[in-house]
């Protein structure tokens, strides 16, 4: 398990709370839109430090921090990620897990440990053959409708999310809204056209963040808790 990147404070990433962000290298899907998709391979990512070096440095923000979002890549592929969130727990606080959902065992171990307090599941597109054309890899979409509802089932609290990249238009936001109506938090992400981004799709259309507000008005009489976070 590497460390590819650390946010030391942000009030966006975890909901109500003050956290810091980690970001461990490494994904089984390619996602055309990701702004992380230079971590994609974790073999050609450079360490920025060890996982012991974080959480000494974690014990140094008692107080200053309510907890902290585990992200990547995609942080269930790795076997050390339960010693990880417990070292992080030890210390007072709460864990955040962003997820692809492709791994509910894992997701389902880690909700049995209690070492997960908030997921953030990823609904990258309708759940039916086109979602391997935005995951950029063939997904087993048993396991997917599996981690949404363990999230929502088990999980202390959680959030589905969407980024509504070039590849989305609002029939597969309906598609999907009829797929999760009763979650309790949808959130729609709009598409940074970042450099990190597939080229194909940096200049590709997509929805603005206006347009998808629009659009997330109409989605509340399927889906009811759809909102969306702004750039």
């Amino acid at each position: 398990m590497k460390i590819a990147g650390l946010q030391k404070v942000g009030l966006i990433d975890y909901p109500d709370h003050i956290a810091a962000s980690l970001f461990l290298a490494g994904c089984n899907l390619a996602c055309a839109y990701c702004y992380n998709r230079w971590m994609i391979r974790e073999n050609d990512v450079a360490e920025v430090m060890t996982v012991r070096a974080f959480l000494d440095w974690l014990g140094t923000r008692a107080g200053l921090l309510d907890g902290v979002c585990v992200s990547g890549g995609e942080p269930t592929i790795h076997p050390e990620l339960p010693e990880l969130l417990r070292g992080i727990k030890a210390l007072g606080l709460s864990v955040k897990l962003d997820t692809n959902g492709t791994r509910p065992r894992v997701l389902s171990a880690l909700l049995d440990a209690g070492l997960a307090d908030y997921v953030a599941v990823d609904v990258k597109a309708p759940l039916d053959a086109s979602y391997h054309v935005v995951a950029g890899r063939a997904v087993d979409l048993d396991a997917i409708r599996e981690s949404i509802a363990l999230a929502m089932d088990r999980a202390p609290d959680y959030e589905l999310r969407t980024t509504v990249g070039p590849q989305l238009n609002e029939g597969d936001l309906e598609a999907i809204a009829a797929e999760i109506a009763q979650a309790r938090r949808w959130v729609l992400q709009p598409f940074l056209a970042s450099a990190a981004v597939d080229p194909a799709l940096a200049a590709a259309p997509c929805l603005s963040e206006e347009a998808l507000r629009q659009v997330a008005e109409r989605l509340r009489r399927i889906c009811p808790a759809v909102r969306v976070r702004g750039l």
